[in-house]
């Protein structure tokens, strides 16, 4: 559900404009568009069809811009990625590069969020492909690679638990102090889903949307905190954190995945960063 002020925020223009526009439209195909709540609005069954055939006309103008790109051999065009925060070191430094070097005069666009966001802006055709971790199941929502990706307690060498080598269960943890991604991150979906069956709660004492400023709380020594080991790889080669395994069949089985809208058809270029991102994926 969003609000007419939300809308015009978002394209920057006045909120009487857009409702002018709506009547006008209900107007000219004789049904109602929209239903106005409490809270804000929702499309009416007219107005999914319409906006479902608008994404499709915008997918399928894209569809013939690409095919004419190809035949300019991907020398331009635009590509649109959403990701969780915590992909953004690896993905910079792994396929996006090589793609930049072999692509030039393609450009990105690049956008963070939680894992909830990114599956609603792929879905709505804002982002080409995504990147997401613990995704929920999606009917419009295409898998494309999914990777294992255990969470792990991170911590700095002088932490009290650095020295331990065997899985850790959760219940040995509520004693410490512990930092922890905002609820919309996946990381934090995942862990609440162990704490519910454990009946336990973790009540952190740093909240953020930031896997960098976690990743600083640990290194800091200021307390813990569960992340996926691809977030911390480098700083654990580096003897700077120590990732520690946890006791949790749940928190054991965390995935990453890369998506894309079920019956998209990717412009050329997306499309051929697309297979980067999948060989990159498989080496997570």
């Amino acid at each position: 559900m969003g609000t007419i002020r939300a809308a015009a925020d978002k394209l920057n223009i006045a909120p009487s404009a857009i409702s002018r526009q709506i009547s006008l439209l209900e107007a000219e195909l004789a049904c109602t568009l929209i239903e106005r709540h409490r809270k804000g609005i929702t499309p009416t069954e007219a107005g999914s069809v319409l906006l479902q055939f608008y994404r499709e006309s915008l997918s399928a103008e894209e569809a013939c811009l690409s095919e004419l790109q190809a035949l300019l051999g991907l020398q331009r065009g635009h590509i649109k990625l959403a990701v969780g925060d915590g992909f953004i070191g690896g993905l910079m430094s792994g396929p996006l590069s090589e793609f930049a070097r072999l692509y030039p005069e393609l450009t990105l666009s690049i956008s963070t969020g939680g894992s909830n966001e990114v599956i609603r802006q792929v879905e709505e055709d804002e982002a080409h492909i995504g990147l997401v971790f613990h995704a929920s199941s999606h009917p419009r929502i295409r898998s494309q690679v999914v990777s294992r990706q255990p969470m792990y307690i991170i911590v700095s060498p002088e932490h009290s638990l650095a020295q331990q080598t065997q899985p850790m269960p959760l219940e040995a943890l509520l004693e410490y102090p512990v930092g922890l991604a905002e609820s919309r991150f996946g990381v934090r979906q995942l862990l609440a889903m162990a704490e519910f069956q454990q009946k336990i709660r973790f009540n952190p004492v740093l909240t953020t949307d930031s896997f960098n400023v976690l990743k600083n709380f640990a290194l800091s020594n200021m307390g813990f905190t569960f992340l996926p080991y691809f977030v911390v790889s480098q700083e654990v080669k580096d003897g700077q954190l120590i990732a520690i395994p946890i006791d949790h069949p749940l928190l054991a089985s965390g995935e990453a995945h890369l998506i894309t809208r079920l019956g998209r058809q990717l412009s050329q270029g997306a499309n051929e960063l697309l297979q980067y991102m999948k060989v990159w994926m498989k080496t997570l």
